[in-house]
């Protein structure tokens, strides 16, 4: 089915409908992974998104259930080059074609995707709508910019779990896949739902952690009663600032407890500590950013998704240990005084390098650190 990809600053890119053959609309941002298009798909940090991979050839080696980040796909639109009509991989279920259909999510290719991604990096990320009405142009036009921008918006509250629950999952091993006997889970850990991704928490398990899982209105007090170890700030979509809930939970747990935050964690902790965080002009989407520790100058690779960051000249009782070296954005954040740490990035990977994945061990040792040998 032929259709358009219609951006709010005018631009048409002329394509084919797969998926869910019906009218998309959300901010689109391009994301440079070579692989993990399904783990994209379902990462809850794209609600309200359409993602353009910047890979020609997607859906090569189809879905696997295992694989997937959280319950269903969140994002809006999958914009592609060229889906594969070939799915060969032994652990493959379904096409990507038949997953976006019984998702209804819809997808879009045969346009040129160097060409969106180069418009998205020199004009920015911006509102747009999939359609197949392609002889409504004008009307599209005149929806797309009048749809509302990702700034002040709240997508935590859509994705966000409704109760809490008890997380016991650890991490895929090959011939066994994900293991129920994970390491002696010593620390009890509370973690926040923003749009948390399921290898998140298997990390957290394989950690050595017990993981209650709790919806992103819970209040501080709630947490406390749960007595925790350390409690846990997790991925999400959309602005921190729209958070404000989430914002006044953790200053008030700041003092009380461990706190160790990804991604919209990392913003929301944050915005608790004083800082200041703005909308990047295309965002973090891929497994190939460059992150420097400003100490010892150690580089990682690391996985990120993000359309936010905060303010590098933010100041209060924190630091920053950590920078983005394209951008020289602010990558890690500590407090000066008490056991506190975000990252931007993600260590879980998924997909992406594995370089980071020791911040889930420093999470324990300060939690060791604070409790002692309980």
């Amino acid at each position: 089915m032929q259709g358009l990809l219609v951006l709010a600053d005018g631009r048409v890119f002329k394509g084919r409908l797969f998926g869910a053959k019906e009218e998309a609309v959300g901010e689109v941002v391009f994301n440079t992974s070579m692989a993990g298009y399904q783990e994209i798909i379902t990462d809850p940090s794209y609600a309200g998104q359409m993602v353009v991979m910047t890979y020609p050839l997607i859906g090569n080696y189809g879905i696997s259930p295992e694989d997937n980040e959280s319950e269903k796909p969140w994002l809006t639109g999958f914009i592609i080059k060229e889906l594969s009509g070939i799915s060969s991989n032994w652990r493959s279920r379904e096409s990507l074609d038949d997953f976006l259909r019984r998702h209804n999510v819809v997808g879009f290719q045969g346009l040129d995707t160097r060409a969106l991604t180069r418009h998205i990096r020199d004009k920015g990320a911006q509102q747009a709508i999939i359609s197949p009405h392609i002889d409504q142009l004008d009307d599209l036009k005149k929806r797309a910019r009048e749809l509302p921008s990702m700034e002040g918006q709240d997508f935590a509250k859509v994705v966000t779990c409704r109760n809490p629950y008890e997380w016991t999952q650890g991490e895929w091993q090959l011939g066994q896949g994900y293991s129920s006997n994970a390491p002696l889970q010593k620390w009890n850990v509370v973690a926040y739902d923003f749009g948390i991704k399921h290898n998140i928490l298997r990390c957290l398990v394989n950690a050595g952690c017990r993981v209650q899982v709790v919806p992103a209105s819970f209040s501080a007090e709630d947490v406390l009663k749960m007595k925790p170890d350390g409690v846990f700030l997790s991925n999400g979509p959309g602005d921190p600032s729209a958070v404000t809930y989430a914002i006044d939970n953790v200053r008030a747990l700041i003092g009380r407890v461990p706190i160790f935050g990804i991604c919209l964690g990392h913003q929301i902790l944050s915005l608790a500590l004083g800082a200041t965080t703005y909308k990047l002009v295309f965002g973090h989407h891929g497994g190939n950013q460059p992150v420097m520790d400003k100490i010892s100058k150690q580089v990682e690779i690391t996985s990120q998704n993000h359309g936010f960051a905060v303010s590098p000249e933010s100041e209060g009782d924190f630091e920053t240990f950590s920078i983005n070296l394209n951008d020289q954005t602010v990558e890690g954040l500590r407090h000066k005084t008490e056991p506190v740490f975000s990252v931007q990035y993600h260590p879980e990977a998924s997909p992406g390098p594995t370089d980071s994945s020791h911040l889930f061990s420093r999470f324990v040792q300060m939690m060791e650190t604070t409790h002692g040998g309980h």
